[in-house]
């Protein structure tokens, strides 16, 4: 997921604003959703996708508090989800040279 935000330890970061990626790893039971076939029995990919969002408008100065927040938010609204692993990257973040991104 791709999300611009304004997250940072800079004062500059939380004004300016950047490009962040997250990737979330969810492992829940898959048993009843595959016989079934219905989505109120799966996990839904697009409320994940909102939750996601919604953290990420909350600005943070650290990228492992915005990545805890997400995680509490997604084990809150989701009670199916038995693993979660968030990670959060900030593309070309202030580093005084080219880098592709820093992430936690």
């Amino acid at each position: 997921m791709e999300f611009y935000s304004y997250h940072g330890h800079y004062a500059e970061e939380r004004k300016i604003g950047n490009r962040f990626l997250v990737s979330v790893s969810l492992d829940t039971d898959m048993e009843k959703p595959s016989e079934t076939d219905h989505l109120e029995d799966a996990l839904d990919y697009r409320g994940v996708y909102e939750t996601v969002k919604e953290e990420m408008q909350v600005p943070s100065n650290l990228l492992e508090h915005v990545a805890g927040r997400i995680v509490k938010s997604l084990r809150r609204k989701f009670s199916s989800i038995e693993k979660v692993t968030v990670k959060v990257t900030k593309l070309n973040p202030p580093l005084g040279g080219r880098t592709e991104g820093s992430a936690w």
